[in-house]
């Protein structure tokens, strides 16, 4: 582009560089988890403040921009992510999921934010039964979760992963079961049974 001379080459008015813009306002929330880089290794993190597109994380872990990461939060789950930026104390990731994940994981981080201060509690229907015996689930993506099954009613089950958990709001399959998952708290993670 050739700039008049005399001319300033300047910013567009519309827009400001001090204004955050962020699609979705993050929240100061404390979570914990791990990171799993590219390489396979994982590494401890804790979210210094999140949304429902991405998260400001405090670790020893610094990966490059760019850096294709999984992270697995206690409370949420399973999140893939592009690392945006390393800073002194960890990183910030873009979380890369579809729009109806995406709603989900803003219902449980409102939930997360109130619980303590409303006395919220999870809200389950059906009695269960005591389960145990292992599990093969499958996600809509292919990958596959090795867990254990803890309890089971009419209206869904819960399990124990023995290394990733699904993320709130993904899509489950075991055998001709097909359900949605609703809750994540470390290892454990609850399923709802959908109609086919």
């Amino acid at each position: 582009m050739t700039v008049p001379h005399g001319s300033a080459v300047s910013t567009s008015p519309l827009i400001n560089p001090d204004k955050d813009r962020r699609l979705y306002k993050r929240v100061a929330l404390s979570l914990v988890g791990r990171v799993l880089d590219e390489d396979g290794s994982d590494h401890e993190m804790t979210t210094i403040d999140i949304s429902c597109s991405g998260a400001m994380i405090r670790s020893d872990f610094r990966p490059a921009a760019g850096a294709q990461v999984v992270c697995y939060f206690n409370e949420l789950g399973r999140v893939t992510a592009t690392v945006i930026r390393a800073t002194p104390t960890g990183f910030a990731a873009h979380f890369r999921i579809v729009q109806h994940k995406r709603e989900k994981l803003a219902d449980r981080l409102t939930w997360l934010l109130n619980k303590d201060r409303l006395d919220l509690t999870d809200d389950r229907s059906g009695a269960r039964a005591s389960g145990g015996g292992p599990a093969l689930l499958t996600l809509d993506d292919g990958c596959e979760i090795k867990c254990r099954v803890l309890d089971i009613s009419l209206t869904g089950a819960s399990f124990e992963a023995e290394r990733a958990t699904p993320m709130v709001g993904d899509m489950v399959f075991a055998g001709n079961v097909h359900g949605e998952v609703v809750r994540v708290t470390g290892k454990v993670f609850a399923i709802r049974y959908l109609r086919q």
